[in-house]
């Protein structure tokens, strides 16, 4: 849809809440999350929700089809879809709503589907199961969807298993899978989160074409502010539960009438001082034209070279399936190579983690972009930062407990309040805080970050691009940051590598990146961030299509 260009739409109001009030409970207290919200959606109208995380961004939107989630309960309100109050309405009768008429894309792919089901049987459930279709039409039906939204092999990639794809492929199946009943509101949660820029594009612009297409209402959640100024028709900004501002898109984006809304315009000003060149022969970590693939299939990496120095950041950019992953996995010795060696200090590790020993897998750790599912749920913090300082240092008893609580502080979580939390009583921000204090448990010379700020709110990111920098001035840490957000890049990176389809296209120090001339894939990159304007993604698309220029996307 046309932000600017919208079809007629029916005046009738697709979903009326008004009065919300849900409650959370933690420690056998009932807390309020939202806190009396009013939301009025038309039919074919997109409503942008917005705020940093904690908000209740979430939170609302999945009560709109009257669910709460596990340990929550909606107290009071009216929640109204086509004019039935689904507050009212059964278990039963909301079950054969869900999915159906109301869908919903999560966040988390990979979390959110079964690994034990390929992805087409996963597709085809709901529309059998209510009777929309039979299985060979709601086969046909993936199909054609996941050439609709760019998926490689759109014919075959179905009968694979969630694993078996990348976590942006996996992200567009799951936008698929929402589409299966053609419902007439779908509730997108951060569903470009885990997308590279390129492959947003497209994306975003599926999603557009179907509310058009359909006259879906939606609601988008998001905290990237330039995406929800291509999306959304109206923007609500909420803030502890609450609503701080309303407003169409355009007079929202050029006239924030409350402080913080202000303030969230003006996040991610923070950039780091670019180390000083290097003078050292001999790199901390070097990958040495490097080869590798998973079983007998094709080569994802093909004679990868690159280095990083101490004390440096280096950035590894590119589309989905382009084996930025692939290489770290390399390093850490998950995915030993056909070709090449990884070196540490000018010596050649051993290809395979169980072959080298603890001090050679201690000097090499990893923060993970999903810290929900990286974090045993059923371990205290006390336990999930101790357990490396036992295994790589020989901690144990007070001195792991103060290191522990050393460790705490040096993330800026108070030792007291956290260290017999579970992960399931933090935010997002402080989970990925724990993710770092138990990379940092082990006494690393490098840390692979990957996609460590693609799941978190503006500000919460900010927050942890700055607790990285101090971490690496204090200790003198390489980073390898894996990421496909350009604008982490400019705050974080010394030097960048980009990669296309298992290759590298051009690698050298940020500013450089950052200058024309670029690579013909760079420029693709760079063309692809979104601005803060809501004429932009309808104006690259008619360049691009004056052009004849695409994402790779579609033939990776």
């Amino acid at each position: 849809m046309d932000n600017n260009q919208s079809p007629e739409r029916s005046n009738d109001i697709l979903l009326d809440i008004s009065g919300l009030k849900i409650e959370g409970n933690s420690d056998d207290k009932w807390l309020p999350i939202i806190k009396g919200l009013d939301i009025q959606l038309k039919r074919g109208e997109v409503l942008g929700l917005i705020g940093e995380s904690g908000a209740g961004k979430s939170t609302a939107g999945l009560a709109s089809m009257a669910f709460a989630r596990p340990g929550c309960r909606i107290t009071a309100g009216s929640i109204k879809f086509d004019g039935v109050e689904l507050t009212e309405q059964s278990e039963s009768d909301l079950r054969k709503l869900r999915g159906v008429r109301i869908s919903y894309v999560a966040q988390s792919a990979a979390a959110s589907f079964n690994p034990a089901h390929k992805l087409i049987d996963q597709f085809s459930e709901i529309p059998v199961i209510h009777g929309v279709c039979d299985q060979s039409k709601a086969e046909a039906d993936a199909k054609e969807l996941y050439r609709k939204i760019l998926l490689p092999d759109p014919d075959g990639i179905g009968y694979r298993y969630p694993h078996q794809v990348s976590g942006g492929q996996l992200q567009r199946a799951m936008t698929a899978m929402a589409l299966s009943c053609r419902p007439e509101l779908i509730i997108f949660d951060e569903p470009t989160t885990a997308l590279d820029v390129t492959t947003q594009i497209e994306v975003l612009a599926t999603i557009r074409d179907i509310v058009h297409e359909f006259n879906t209402a939606a609601i988008y959640i998001t905290h990237d502010l330039a995406v929800v100024a291509q999306m959304a028709d109206k923007i609500m900004v909420l803030r502890y539960g609450e609503l701080v501002e309303e407003n169409e898109t355009r007079e929202m984006l050029t006239e924030p009438k409350m402080a913080y809304t202000k303030s969230l315009w003006a996040v991610r000003s923070f950039k780091k001082t670019v180390a000083p060149p290097i003078h050292e022969d001999v790199p901390l970590i070097r990958i040495n034209n490097v080869t590798a693939g998973y079983g007998k299939g094709i080569d994802v990496l093909k004679n990868i070279d690159f280095e990083i120095h101490k004390g440096q950041t280096v950035a590894v950019v590119g589309e989905s399936g382009s084996g930025k992953s692939t290489a770290a996995r390399v390093i850490t010795g998950l995915l030993p190579p056909r070709l090449g060696t990884i070196e540490v200090n000018g010596e050649a590790l051993p290809a395979d983690y169980r072959n080298r020993n603890r001090d050679q897998l201690r000097h090499a750790q990893m923060i993970y972009q999903m810290a929900d599912t990286a974090l045993n749920p059923r371990q205290r913090i006390r336990d999930i930062i101790g357990r490396p300082t036992s295994f790589y240092l020989g901690l144990e008893g007070k001195a792991k407990e103060d290191r522990v609580r050393d460790l705490l502080s040096l993330i800026e979580l108070e030792p007291n309040e956290f260290i017999d939390r579970y992960p399931g009583e933090l935010s997002g921000g402080q989970k990925q805080r724990i993710s770092i204090a138990r990379a940092l448990a082990a006494e690393p010379e490098f840390i692979i970050c990957d996609e460590v700020t693609s799941a978190l709110d503006q500000l919460v990111a900010e927050g942890i691009l700055k607790l990285l920098d101090r971490l690496q001035q204090e200790f003198q840490l390489a980073y390898m940051f894996i990421t496909h957000d350009l604008a982490t890049v400019r705050a974080i990176a010394d030097r960048v590598v980009v990669m296309l389809q298992g290759e590298i296209v051009e690698q050298g120090p940020k500013d450089d990146l950052f200058t024309p001339p670029h690579h013909e894939y760079t420029d693709l990159l760079l063309s692809s961030v979104p601005e803060m304007d809501p004429d932009w993604l309808t104006e690259l698309l008619k360049e691009r299509a004056q052009r004849g220029v695409m994402s790779s996307t579609s033939s990776s």
